[in-house]
């Protein structure tokens, strides 16, 4: 019986080796998550090896066996190469990569996380965007299409809409004042005005417009232990390659 064919674009959010020269993809396409066999994709005579590393964008044929994905044919559309070519950038872009798999689900429609990700690739790479400044942006609108949102429009507690001393509530998900809510708050990281109106541009305004911004060096900071704090505390693990990150950068 005939395998049935699809063809889809996505990224390799992770290859694992297995047998003597065959893969096992993580791929994210706009329909969901999706775990590939690419056999043989190891071999010198294999056609699909440039489409089967990680973080590769590629249309791929796909033939479906047994409940399993096999990966048929494959041509690259994007390989990133200016990410490539720095191993700081690399590393962090395995992190948003790591991160992406988290946090998308198999056979949920996942279109704005592919376009997040792609974007925040092309910010790195060609656009040479500041690392950090991505890092943030990327977690804090990731965690968002997820549904963890942080409400960032005004003090959770007195409705104030510009906080007195604003901190960002890691565990509950809000925004306050820095005197609001003492003693019912869990982990609450400070947010300059500088900060705060970034992390409110990042939630709420254009896609596109995601790292046309800047902030000072100290801001930044702010911006980027919050956003990394909120992942930890909304997905509830670390990532090894965030540590290989820190560790090169």
């Amino acid at each position: 019986m005939a395998r049935e064919r699809s063809v889809v674009r996505g990224i390799v959010l992770r290859a694992v080796d297995t047998k003597e020269s065959d893969k096992i993809l993580t791929v994210l396409t706009a329909g969901g998550k999706l775990p590939v066999v690419a056999k043989g994709a190891r071999s010198r005579k294999s056609r699909v090896t440039a489409c089967t590393q990680l973080l590769a964008y590629s249309e791929l044929t796909l033939s479906e066996s047994r409940g399993w994905q096999y990966l048929s044919e494959g041509s690259t559309l994007e390989l990133f190469e200016g990410v490539r070519r720095d191993i700081g950038l690399l590393s962090l872009a395995s992190y948003l990569a790591e991160l992406t798999e988290a946090a998308a689900l198999e056979e949920v429609e996942s279109g704005a996380i592919l376009s997040l990700l792609l974007n925040a690739l092309y910010a790195l790479g060609q656009l040479e965007k500041p690392p950090a400044l991505v890092k943030a942006a990327f977690e804090l609108k990731l965690m968002s299409l997820i549904g963890f949102e942080p409400l960032a429009d005004a003090c959770a507690f007195c409705g104030a809409p510009e906080p007195e001393g604003a901190v960002l509530d890691v565990r509950e998900g809000v925004i306050c004042c820095a005197r609001c809510g003492r003693g019912e708050r869990g982990l609450a990281l400070p947010l300059s005005s500088g900060a705060l109106a970034a992390l409110r541009r990042v939630l709420y305004g254009e896609a596109k417009r995601l790292y046309s911004f800047s902030l000072p060096e100290p801001e930044l900071k702010q911006l980027g232990d919050a956003a990394e704090a909120y992942v930890h505390a909304m997905l509830e693990r670390g990532f090894k390659t965030l540590d290989f990150y820190k560790s090169v950068r």
